[in-house]
């Protein structure tokens, strides 16, 4: 009895001790096919290839997005950085060190700016390397929090707010910002010298209507990464709206004049009943034609002085902008502009006096256009503003064919950004606009000021000055020894409690030697 239950025990034990071992191989052989496996897995990661890409995929991607329901997009921020101030959001700085393309030693360099603030939608930013994309990946340490923000550094987020390219600008050693995308389809750039001032837009939807405009926004961007030695970077973009997607080309050439050629492919979703194309947003408070009752130790306070307008038929046209008590919408009907711009023509420290704003060298951005864009309207919105910061003047391209739900349209144009034109004028130009109490009662005495080039030769000058309503009196064109050029003096005695469409310019004999000084008087 003993050996029979020792022997069933032992029998036991050998069978528990068999099966532990098989056990133990069996999790031996798991973990070596786990590693191998593992192993596979990690060569296959490595080996699949990155998505492929083109400009035409992009241009598919909206117009595929254009047949959907619009979706807005959703904030995807912790609370407290959805909730920073100006100061605080401006206290998040991107480490110069972690500039993508630093390492490279290329001419370009790329930074990506935090979300929050104002900018509760993160972006999705990838780069382009030989055709294959990679999705660039936020991280906490490409950033500096500074004292400001309390909160602490997100682990992680989808996106960004946006992102800028940086370039030996200005000098060899350093690399000066050109450009940056940042908020909604804003996007601005610097030629040499200049300081920021305007943006220029993707795309105006509805400006100045009273259904409220809509604001189109970059929704993903692809940034190529530039060879060795480039001149430009290539960055494409995708825009989305409730009524409009399109697919974005940039080519970013920086210089003393950056220009930056830009394609665009619209879709609509829905009618729209005021497509701006290529459209500036800048800042106009007070100038000299324009003073207001300003409290302010400053002469002059704005990003741009003036709307320019070249047409293919050879006239030139300057608008000098105002803040307007109302909203003020001017159209300017021509066949395909040739060029079109905001300026800012005085460039003189004393006119303005701010140290700080330096508004002297913000840059002036012309706008020409590719191809043959057909008839429209150059229209120039100026809004009231009682304060700086706020940007109360855009212009854009509006296109006489209506842009109808499940068309595309096709364009092209190039931006300048800088202090000089592009193509230097074949007339002289309007240098400034004064506006004072005439000798005439209830008339208003103008003095304009045009320069030197164009002008020069023999015989009598004649200001040519026209008016919508109301009546010229005593214009006159007087040389100014000290400029070289000319000044006009006129009176406007206006119609009852109309406003006055004025335009002037300068001939001698049949020859114009001005562009065209066309100006909105108001009551």
């Amino acid at each position: 009895m003993a050996r029979g239950l020792l022997g069933a025990r032992t029998q036991r034990v050998n069978a528990r001790r068999e099966s532990e071992l098989k056990s133990m191989k069996w999790a031996v052989r798991g973990a070596r096919v786990a590693c191998v496996l593992g192993a596979l897995w990690s060569v296959v990661s490595v080996a699949a290839p990155k998505p492929a890409f083109s400009a035409e995929r992009v241009r598919e991607r909206a117009r595929e997005l254009a047949g959907r329901p619009y979706q807005a997009p959703v904030a995807a921020l912790p609370p407290e950085y959805a909730r920073l101030s100006y100061d605080q959001y401006r206290d998040i700085r991107y480490r110069n060190e972690r500039a993508r393309w630093r390492d490279a030693g290329l001419p370009f360099q790329a930074q990506f700016f935090h979300p929050g603030f104002l900018y509760t939608s993160p972006v999705m930013v990838h780069e382009v390397v030989g055709g294959r994309v990679e999705t660039v990946r936020f991280s906490p340490d490409l950033y500096d929090y500074g004292a400001l923000v309390k909160a602490p550094a997100p682990a992680r987020m989808e996106g960004f707010a946006g992102f800028r390219l940086t370039h030996p600008l200005n000098r060899p050693d350093h690399f000066d910002e050109v450009v940056s995308f940042l908020g909604a389809s804003y996007f601005r750039s610097l030629g040499r010298g200049n300081v920021y001032g305007l943006s220029a837009r993707g795309l105006a939807i509805d400006t100045a209507l009273p259904e409220g405009e809509e604001f189109p926004s970059f929704r993903e961007f692809w940034l190529e990464k530039p060879v060795p030695g480039a001149d430009r970077v290539v960055v494409h973009a995708l825009m989305d709206s409730p009524s409009v997607t399109g697919a974005y080309r940039f080519v970013i050439i920086p210089g003393e004049r950056t220009v930056m050629e830009v394609e665009a492919s619209l879709f609509a979703r829905k009618a729209v009943k005021r497509l701006g194309v290529a459209p500036l947003t800048s800042m106009y408070l007070f100038g000299e034609n324009d003073r207001g009752t300003p409290d302010d130790f400053r002469p002059e306070v704005h990003d741009s002085d003036g709307l320019f307008l070249w047409t293919r038929g050879g006239e030139q046209l300057w608008r000098p902008l105002r803040n307007p008590g109302q909203l003020s919408v001017s159209s300017f009907q021509v066949d395909g502009p040739r060029t079109f711009g905001l300026l800012q023509r005085d460039q003189a420290f004393t006119s303005y006096e701010d140290l700080e704003a330096r508004y002297d060298k913000r840059p002036g951005v012309w706008v020409e256009p590719v191809g043959d864009w057909g008839r429209g309207v150059v229209q120039l919105v100026e809004i009231p503003t009682p304060e700086e910061v706020h940007d109360n003047i855009v212009a854009y391209w509006v296109p006489e064919a209506p842009f109808k739900p499940g068309t595309e349209l096709r364009l092209g144009w190039r931006l300048h950004w800088g202090s000089t034109p592009p193509e230097p004028s074949t007339v002289a130009y309007t240098t400034a606009t004064r506006e004072a109490a005439g000798s005439t009662p209830g008339a208003r005495r103008f003095i304009l000021e045009f320069s030197r080039g164009g002008t020069e030769g023999s015989g009598p000058v004649e200001a040519v000055v026209t008016t919508s309503t109301g009546q010229v009196l005593r214009p006159t064109a007087q040389h100014n020894d000290v400029t070289g050029g000319w000044r006009v003096t006129f009176e406007l005695l206006p119609g009852p409690g109309a406003p006055a469409e004025l335009r002037c310019f300068l001939r001698r004999g049949s020859e114009t030697l001005t562009e065209t000084w066309s100006y909105l008087w108001t009551p």
